[in-house]
């Protein structure tokens, strides 16, 4: 534990003692135990808090990033609030799913380039796709004004996680397509290929499935 730590106790023999220690007044000394007044209990339970609290990350609060700061102290509130830990720790775990989300899909990039005979243009896609970057995906093919009569889109560096995904490369491939261009997928990883076959409504004859050589 955090107080067999700071006692100075980090061998195996000072956990089985602690352990044995707690069973012993638990078991056997319960009765006796449980004359010893609540007030005394409080007390050295206020006093461990102080003992074991890492006070220095009070101040580390201002270097630390700030999502970081926020899971703690909002994990820290609701157990506080609630006195329950499980509900502290999945308010933490969630919002923790939700920063890394955002940091993920800030990681999308897309390039277009087209080829020196001006019939072929290729969209290399690079980054994570899934339902908090598929606006992002969407939206950036959407912004190219598409006039040649064949593209590409090189999913070798990207990667699709769920329906959202799929559902977002049907609009865009179906928007081209509507546009008059012969559209081609290539490079998809296994995961992402798998995905795409079960759930992707667009035509997918002809669509390369399978990491492309480089």
């Amino acid at each position: 534990s955090v107080i067999n730590v700071t006692s100075g106790g980090r061998g195996r023999l000072s956990t089985l003692t602690a352990g044995v220690t707690l069973l012993i007044l638990l078991s056997l000394l319960g009765p006796w135990v449980g004359q010893v007044p609540m007030p005394a209990l409080v007390a050295v339970m206020i006093m461990v808090s102080i003992g074991t609290f890492s006070w220095n990350s009070i101040p580390n609060l201002r270097r630390h990033p700030w999502q970081s700061s926020v899971v703690m102290l909002t994990t820290v509130i609701v157990v506080v609030g609630t006195h329950d830990l499980s509900l502290g720790v999945a308010a933490g775990v969630l919002l923790s799913g939700i920063f890394f989300a955002q940091k993920v899909q800030r990681l999308f990039h897309i390039t277009r380039e087209v080829s020196p005979d001006g019939q072929t243009a290729t969209y290399r896609i690079s980054g994570e796709i899934f339902f908090a970057s598929v606006h992002r995906f969407i939206e950036k093919m959407q912004s190219f004004t598409e006039t040649v009569p064949n593209v590409v889109i090189d999913m070798t560096h990207a990667h699709m996680w769920d329906i959202s995904s799929v559902d977002a490369l049907d609009k865009i491939v179906g928007k081209l397509d509507k546009g008059g261009a012969s559209v081609k997928v290539i490079g998809y990883n296994e995961a992402s290929a798998d995905i795409v076959d079960k759930f992707a409504l667009h035509d997918k004859t002809g669509f390369e499935l399978g990491a492309i050589p480089h």
